[in-house]
């Protein structure tokens, strides 16, 4: 290893509001730290798609998490089109309109009520496909199932916005604009408990509409889809006034209405398809304009898990076909009494667009992003774009270090940032190694320290797998061998939840922690469990039962309650253990498991979910909480504590950090005390003086949820639950910032040691300015005086040292920078500097 000093010009002085005691740093001083997507380029859920009818080859998608994406070439290639442009990243609804294609509106927050919901913060509009965004309203509606354009006036807008999740609300229904989007008036409202979330119009008279209206709820320890509030409408004055139809002959007479979907069919607009969940539910159809009804079809594929799908389209052509979207994605050929599926790059489907003058043209959005057709289904475009929804991160203990993290409604994966390009090209076109470590689309990750190749990883329903990487081999290990999936959190002996905590010992290689409700370890590799805690948790039989109904159940592992959600074992002594659970409590340990002391802090509201705790790198009695509470009470406030003393008493840090922008984690800089780092809803945050003050570190990050972050050698890696991996290297200017640092018109910072074989070579700088530029940021005095580096995803060329990454498309981290499809880019040698 070599040492490179490296000379670079600063800015002047703190941020004058804040003074030198609230550490506070003007963020110029770090502009040219910047993140970097590092993928997988594997796509994630989405729920929202949309076209053209005059541009065959123009659709977009939108990702939960990840904004909205735009392709050109049918498919070939998507972009994001509205990173550092919109203020929440889950992406609902879409319609393009079709008298003016530049005309295009999304509507934010998803529908599909996921124990991990993202809310939105209402309604875009872009009037130049989709370069520019404007926010018009509905700011509070937080979930958007539906966007409809009246065919002829792109200014007549209709909104279907179910409205917030956990807690009554008004801002719920349907809302008519017939200037743009610039005023909004609520045209259908029921009751503060039930919202709208379908919404179809006649395209041949616009004057008719039906509505579907949804009572439903969720919170952290369950959901109801269902109620008297439910229901579906018509209106034939272009929405002003409504007529409930629920109960018109042929439709249950009888008992509540759960989820609805309904579409009008285009070449007969008299007939109607809805298919409905209810005790005696199915897919129904009328021939009267919905007058009466026939039930055509009650097949339970159609209708399982009704409040994740319920979505009904109908053929622009053909009366008689219609499509029924579910785990799978069927077709009808005679009116919907019988179906026939059609094979997707992804199961779980949310959405599908027809174009109106060609039905073979399609896009569809699942649990694996949108794809494309031109063929009726019959084949579809691939979905490499990283929009990955992750829930953890860890990274390995490799060098070059992995980073890795189970996705939502896929796999595990582990994917490489830099380095290894002797093992090859795999996974999903991203140009670097990929696999999958074992456990499922939920887990944690724990990498055994002392051989890197042994990981362990874990997944719903209490699966807990070793997975070794030399020999490809994978055992399941379970603690307890019962498979919890329909039963209720109160009759299952180890609650293990969706996401239950995998971590080693950091003074014992061998010792390996898990939680239900209790704490379990393990050091023979996982063949015996040793219960080392009583239960954790606050247990209350009223957050313990049944979830789902009041027509159909769902406890599928998400709705498990009553767990430790967050284990950290200690860095300073092997006997301390730090627990904390999904329903408000906080215990630590300091005999190695042999008592447990209640150390919550006293002011943390009620059933607050523990999220992480980090017990601190570097001073002993130390430990930080990061706390959500967004599905109790619309509770969207951050709850970040430390203790110094063992949690003998807690301090709120929260200072700095927007008041409805929760906080997933903090993790605390190894090599400097009281350096934190924070992931939120929305972006990553810093603190200088261990949480007293916090500003943002978002730089070129767009919004999305960052699920977790991890400090690794000289990098900040975070995992997004909509855009992947990200990693900001190189973070030793945040540790060596200071009072001196930023008043100083020259500061010389320690550079990072290289790795040779690793890292990219480059020469000693040329020149340096004195000054900074006009902008007195450090990106614009090292652009000044030296070349740009290559990457450090650099591939080895002929010469011996890197060179230029190989086409990692779509992972840049620009808005301008597309995700290719199924092609590669080439790589080339850069002898000396990089261009």
């Amino acid at each position: 290893m070599s040492r490179i000093t490296t000379l670079v010009a600063l800015a002047a002085g703190l941020v004058p509001a804040r003074g030198a005691i609230a550490q506070q740093y003007d963020p110029r001083l770090y502009d040219a730290l910047q993140w970097r997507n590092i993928g997988p380029d594997r796509g994630g859920r989405s729920q929202a798609v949309a076209g053209s009818r005059t541009r065959p080859m123009e659709y977009y998608f939108g990702a939960t998490g990840g904004g909205v994406w735009k392709t050109t070439d049918g498919g070939q290639n998507w972009r994001p089109v509205t990173d550092g442009q919109i203020k929440s990243s889950s992406v609902g609804a879409g319609a393009v309109c079709e008298a003016n294609p530049d005309v295009v509106y999304v509507g934010m927050g998803e529908t599909e009520l996921r124990g991990n919901i993202m809310q939105g913060d209402g309604v875009y509009k872009s009037i130049d496909a989709g370069k520019t965004w404007k926010h018009m309203g509905l700011r509070e509606t937080q979930s958007i199932g539906r966007i409809r354009i009246h065919p002829t006036d792109c200014n007549m807008v209709w909104v279907a916005a179910l409205g917030v999740h956990s807690a009554p609300s008004p801002d719920r229904g349907v809302f008519k604009s017939t200037n743009g989007g610039e005023t909004w008036r609520k045209v259908l409202f029921r009751d503060p408990a039930t919202g709208a979330v379908d919404l179809t119009v006649d395209p041949n008279n616009p004057a008719v509409m039906y509505a579907a209206l949804w009572e439903a709820w969720r919170k952290s320890w369950g959901m109801s889809s269902g109620g008297p509030g439910s229901g579906l409408y018509k209106s034939t004055d272009f929405g002003e006034t409504w007529t409930e139809i629920s109960r018109r002959p042929g439709l249950p007479q009888a008992g509540v209405y759960g989820k609805i979907g309904v579409t009008i069919s285009p070449p007969a607009p008299w007939r109607v398809y809805a298919i409905m969940e209810h005790d005696s539910g199915g897919v129904f159809r009328s021939d009267d304009a919905g007058a009466t009804w026939t039930k055509v079809n009650d097949e339970r594929r159609l209708r399982q898990r009704a409040f994740y799908y319920t979505r009904i389209y109908a053929d622009p052509r053909n009366a008689d076909v219609m499509y029924v979207l579910n785990t799978g994605f069927y077709r009808s050929r005679d009116a919907g009494k019988t179906y026939q599926g059609i094979r997707v790059p992804h199961g779980d489907n949310h959405d599908l667009w027809i174009a109106p003058n060609d039905p073979h043209r399609m896009i569809n959005a699942n649990d694996g992003g949108a794809n494309v057709s031109f063929n009726g289904g019959e084949s579809w475009t691939e979905q490499d774009f990283p929009t990955a929804q992750f829930y953890r991160v860890i990274t390995s203990h490799h060098q070059p270090y992995l980073v890795c993290g189970a996705q939502q409604d896929n796999s595990t994966a582990c994917v490489t940032h830099k380095g290894w390009n002797h093992l090859g090209e795999q996974g999903f076109g991203s140009g670097n190694l990929f696999f999958a470590p074992g456990g499922g689309e939920s887990g944690h990750i724990a990498n055994h320290a002392a051989n890197p190749n042994i990981f362990y990883a874990g997944s719903y329903g209490g699966l807990l797998t070793r997975f070794d990487y030399a020999t490809g081999q994978e055992r399941v290990i379970n603690v307890w061998p019962e498979n919890p999936m329909g039963h209720s959190s109160s009759d299952i002996r180890e609650r293990f939840q969706w996401t239950f905590p995998i971590v080693f010992s950091h003074h014992d290689p061998n010792v390996l922690y898990v939680s239900s409700q209790h704490v379990f370890q393990s050091t023979n590799e996982g063949q015996s469990w040793e219960r080392i805690s009583p239960d954790l948790t606050r247990h209350d039989p009223t957050t313990m039962g049944a979830s789902g109904g009041p027509i159909t159940k769902d406890q599928t592992g998400v709705e498990t309650y009553a767990e430790v959600f967050a284990l950290a074992p200690d860095h300073h002594d092997a006997n301390v253990i730090w627990a904390g659970s999904d329903d408000g409590l906080v215990h630590v340990t300091r005999d190695g498991g042999k008592t447990w002391q209640n150390i919550t802090p006293k002011d943390a509201p009620p059933f607050v979910r523990i999220n992480t705790i980090e017990a601190s790198p570097t001073t002993a009695g130390k430990a930080y909480l990061a706390g959500i509470r967004y599905l109790v009470e619309n509770d969207r406030r951050p709850y970040v504590w430390r203790t110094t003393d063992y949690g003998a008493t807690w301090t709120k840090i929260v200072n700095g950090i927007a008041d409805d922008d929760f906080v997933r984690a903090v993790r605390e800089d190894p090599k400097r005390p009281g350096l934190l780092y924070a992931g939120s809803e929305h972006t990553v945050y810093l603190s200088w003086n261990d949480g007293a003050n916090w500003q943002r570190l978002t730089q070129n990050l767009p919004d999305a949820q960052v699920s977790d972050l991890r400090v690794t050698e000289n990098d900040l890696v975070i995992a997004t639950h909509g855009r992947a991996f990200w990693i900001m290297y190189d973070i030793g200017p945040l540790r060596q910032m200071g009072p001196q640092v930023a008043s100083a018109n020259v500061h010389l910072f320690d550079p990072s040691d290289p790795v040779r074989g690793v890292d990219p070579a480059r020469r000693p700088t040329p020149s340096v300015r004195r000054r900074p530029s006009s902008s007195g940021s450090l990106a614009a005095a090292a652009r000044s005086g030296r070349r740009r580096r290559p990457g450090p995803n650099a591939s080895p060329g002929t010469c011996g040292i890197p060179g230029t990454p190989s086409s990692r498309a779509g992972s840049s981290g620009q808005p301008g920078t597309p995700a290719r499809s199924r092609r590669r880019g080439g790589i080339r040698c850069a002898c000396g500097w990089g261009p």
